[in-house]
């Protein structure tokens, strides 16, 4: 990454304004019910500190407020456990731009400021110049660290850039790191699970990975339209009719360009979805039946294909996994990964992330992303606006 970090500009007496990824689940008593991605941005907030900036100003969205009206919305609690995880307290803004705030942030005591939800205000999605100049105004230092939002190109993560010096933080340093060796310079074999409802959703994902990949083992929702493809006939699994001569296409060309990939060779089906008891494994599915999951056989054969590979990317769970009942071709899969010691394995987000949480495989896992659409835009091969704007080395 061509791009100025943290450790290139001289912080020391500066004011440096993080755009952070605060974006945390909240359960109905406003409780932070997951912190992990405030824990995510401790190392550049903590390196940051270290170097005696003169003040560290933060900023973050949360949800999708209704307005600034909205107090279930607000980012209050995420200052509380921040000030916790950080051990030093933190003053929280009740806005995030204006003379209020330069006011608060001068007399604060405190070293460490929260500005309220960014998207209060609909400029800051509009990437609107005079709000991302208002944002730029209260600092000399611009820090991106939100990989989550960096396929955005909002007024916190694009249009600040053109009023400061922007460099990125650890943590967008280490996602570009690990995403953008999978897809330029990978150690090989490179195997890619591809996983997910929608064959929609991956199209120019396959796509780009047929320049790039050894094999592709793909399961979940979206393999019943490529299996279609095939003449397999698929019950009542999830299928985008519309999609399937597409499926067709990237079979074919994935034959010519020599990629391998892996469809599944039986399934967990049931009758019921919401009737678990009624399942079985097939290798063919019946009129009425629904795939939930993959099967025995096909989790040997992905494994036996992991096994051989020396870098790993992961996108998509291959079965409902947010079910028990089906959860456990994903869950078998994740633990075969956590094994795999001389592969470089990177999840990629999203569901992936979520799954290898629920099964507490996390630390086994060389680098999990934190943006799930970001993640997925990168592999596409797109530019991220995000990254894009920060300043260029050799500027």
């Amino acid at each position: 990454m061509n791009k100025l970090t943290i450790r290139d500009v001289d912080l020391k007496g500066k004011k440096v304004i993080v755009r952070v990824d605060f974006n945390v689940p909240l359960d109905d008593d406003l409780n932070i019910t997951d912190d992990i991605r405030i824990q995510a941005a401790l190392p550049t907030l903590q390196y940051i500190l270290k170097q005696k900036p003169s003040k560290l100003i933060l900023m973050s969205h949360l949800g999708r407020p209704k307005g600034p009206g909205d107090d279930s919305m607000r980012l209050t609690p995420v200052g509380k456990r921040l000030a916790e995880l950080l051990g030093e307290p933190v003053f929280k803004s009740d806005d995030c731009i204006g003379d209020k705030v330069k006011k608060a942030i001068a007399s604060s005591s405190e070293r460490v400021i929260l500005l309220e939800n960014l998207r209060f205000y609909k400029e800051e999605t509009d990437n609107d110049p005079e709000f991302a100049k208002k944002l730029a105004s209260l600092a000399d230092i611009y820090v991106n660290d939100a990989f989550g939002t960096a396929h955005r190109a909002h007024a916190s993560t694009e249009g600040i850039t053109k009023y400061l010096t922007s460099v990125a933080g650890f943590l967008l340093g280490r996602e570009v790191e690990y995403l953008g060796k999978a897809v330029t310079n990978p150690q090989r074999p490179l195997v890619v699970i591809l996983g997910g409802a929608k064959v929609s959703d991956k199209i120019l994902l396959v796509e780009n990975l047929l320049k790039k990949a050894n094999s592709l083992l793909i399961g979940g929702g979206m393999a019943y339209t490529f299996l279609k493809a095939l003449g397999k006939n698929v019950g009542n699994s999830i299928l985008e009719k519309d999609k399937v001569e597409t499926a067709k296409g990237l079979l074919e060309k994935a034959k010519k360009v020599g990629v391998h990939i892996e469809l599944s060779q039986d399934f967990v089906v049931v009758e019921d979805f919401d009737k678990p008891e009624t399942q079985r494994v097939v290798s063919e599915i019946p009129d009425g039946w629904e795939g939930l999951d993959i099967g025995p056989k096909t989790r040997q054969r992905f494994k036996e294909i992991l096994s051989q590979a020396k870098t790993i990317v992961w996108n998509g769970p291959v079965g409902v996994f947010e079910v028990d009942a089906y959860a456990e071709g994903t869950k078998e899969i994740a633990e075969h990964l956590a094994t795999l010691k001389e592969a470089t394995v990177i999840v990629g987000g999203g569901d992936s992330a979520a799954a290898v949480k629920k099964f507490g495989l996390e630390d086994k896992m060389t680098h999990i992303s934190t943006g799930g659409g970001a993640s997925l835009e990168f592999l596409e091969g797109k530019e991220l606006p995000g990254i894009v704007a920060l300043t260029d080395k050799n500027k």
